[in-house]
């Protein structure tokens, strides 16, 4: 029997992925512009029209400050008014049952790392350490490229320049998803900070967590069920087969175990499922956000954005892209033809002028092979960041640039895509130089008064949240519409991966 955070019952008993997808895109948008949901209620075919909604929630909200924040809101309303807590064969809503729970929490075994906090900032790339002069140039090299914005080689200098940032004793930070590829987990540690690591019961992961804390600079709180193993004389291997969390089905168990943390905490979401479950996963960490805000007023909040999504983005991006398309020279009449395919299109054919005349691009980069559940799932962590800093909360989102993790690799058609990417100015990152970057931006995010993250900030508009020290990889700043040239990406890249 499901137990645990779900989708909502129809009268028949069956839970929709698509048929709550959609109302609640419907939702997000009827307030401010009733059309947009009214022709969001009229699509079909969710797994290719989701696409369209996806970017009309954009183009919505970057007309101004107030449309952002009221789609974003209206939209967690709805995901918090239809989604449940399910037990016992009984559906209640999700925030008033976790609200009753009376869950007796876990208990908490520490590791302590045994090795001297790592002080100078250097990222692995290409087989080689950057730091110093050649971080420098490195980062000069993305922003010509078009690889990153400007802003983001701005971000990661400032924590070049501010060594003292990286010593995180003291800080305390929630990570769930320890174990994904693209977390932060181990550079906090190696920084010093308190983490409290959240991942499912599954020894194999216990036991590579673990290790990454005992040979870390910091210290490693691991979520264990109450008096299930003797804390103070347990192995590390027993500790292991017990440790952890189903973010799921215990949600009401996390909410206990964090809010017994003692003063400022920053609760970092980095957990990833396949489909349906990564809306549910993320509905069970968005529910603990809201309750633990209640009880810790020092809670801040850190994501990572996916670059495969819709942005509003700045207009010097737009000016890069548009020369790029005009500087095919041959190549645009060997393209000429394949346009009536829908291969090749340009990158930003029309843009959103907002109330204040300023022209904002709309980067479409949404790849269908992900899905809808995966959109409505980054969707939902992006209407709370605004939300929850539009109210007064640090909100650390950093866009992440496209990355060769495990997930992807699975994914034949994405990882075959990944392979040809660079033949349109797409660069795709190595897990362990992204989630160092990705770690630095979280750094900066928290420490730097200027950061975006800051609410006390003023941002143009809320969206300006994910502008800022974005890395997309070159996708915001190509040449061409990315989904035109996916496909051909995709067989570019089997001949490279077959080379």
């Amino acid at each position: 029997m499901q137990h645990g955070v779900d989708f909502p019952a129809a009268s028949n008993g069956t839970r929709s992925t698509t048929a709550t997808g959609r109302a609640v895109i419907a939702d997000a948008l009827r307030a401010v512009d009733p059309a947009a949901a009214r022709r969001v209620e009229a699509i079909k075919d969710w797994r290719s029209g989701y696409l369209s909604a996806i970017r009309d929630l954009v183009v919505v909200a970057a007309a101004n400050a107030q449309a952002s924040v009221a789609v974003s809101a209206a939209g967690l309303d709805s995901l918090h008014e239809r989604f449940v807590w399910s037990a016992d064969g009984n559906d209640r809503p999700l925030i008033s049952a976790l609200s009753l729970s009376d869950h007796e929490g876990m208990d908490t075994f520490e590791v302590i790392g045994r090795n001297e906090r790592r002080a100078e900032f250097s990222v692995p790339y290409r087989g080689k350490r950057l730091s110093g002069d050649t971080l420098y140039a490195q980062l000069d090299d993305w922003v010509a490229r078009g690889v990153a914005e400007p802003s983001f080689a701005d971000a990661v200098r400032a924590v070049m320049a501010n060594p003292q940032w990286l010593d995180l004793r003291g800080q305390q930070i929630a990570v769930l998803g320890a174990g994904a590829e693209m977390g932060p987990l181990q550079q906090l540690l190696d920084w010093g900070a308190t983490v409290y690591a959240v991942d499912l019961p599954r020894p194999d992961v216990w036991e590579r967590i673990m290790a990454v804390g005992k040979r870390s600079a910091g210290r490693l709180a691991v979520p264990v069920p109450r008096r299930s193993v003797q804390l103070d004389t347990a192995s590390d291997a027993k500790v292991a087969q017990v440790a952890g969390l189903d973010l799921i089905g215990q949600t009401d168990a996390l909410l206990a175990w964090l809010r017994e943390v003692d003063g400022p905490l920053t609760l970092g979401n980095y957990a990833y499922a396949d489909g349906g479950l990564h809306v549910r996963v993320s509905m069970a960490i968005d529910a603990v956000t809201l309750l633990l805000a209640r009880s810790n007023p020092g809670l801040s909040l850190a994501y990572l954005a996916t670059p495969t999504d819709v942005f509003a983005v700045p207009e010097d991006a737009v000016a890069m892209a548009r020369s790029r398309w005009k500087d095919r020279r041959t190549r645009r009449i060997l393209q000429a033809p394949l346009q009536l395919a829908n291969l090749f299109e340009p990158a930003y054919r029309d843009t959103v002028i907002d109330d204040s005349g300023h022209e904002v691009g709309i980067s479409d980069c949404l790849v269908p092979q992900q899905g809808p559940n995966y959109a409505l799932a980054k969707r939902l962590q992006r209407w709370r960041a605004i939300v929850a800093r539009d109210s007064g909360m640090r909100v650390s989102l950093n866009v992440a640039p496209a990355t060769r993790t495990r997930s992807v690799v699975k994914n034949r058609a994405l990882a075959a895509a990944y392979a040809g990417a660079g033949q349109f100015g797409i660069e795709v990152f190595s897990a362990s130089t992204a989630n160092t970057l990705m770690a630095a931006l979280l750094v900066r995010d928290l420490h730097d008064p200027a950061s975006a993250a800051n609410p006390e900030v003023p941002l143009h508009n809320p969206m300006d949240l994910f502008a800022d020290a974005a890395n997309h990889g070159g996708l915001w700043r190509a040449a061409y519409e990315p989904r035109s040239v996916l496909s051909l990406a995709a067989v570019l890249g089997l001949f490279v991966r077959n080379a």
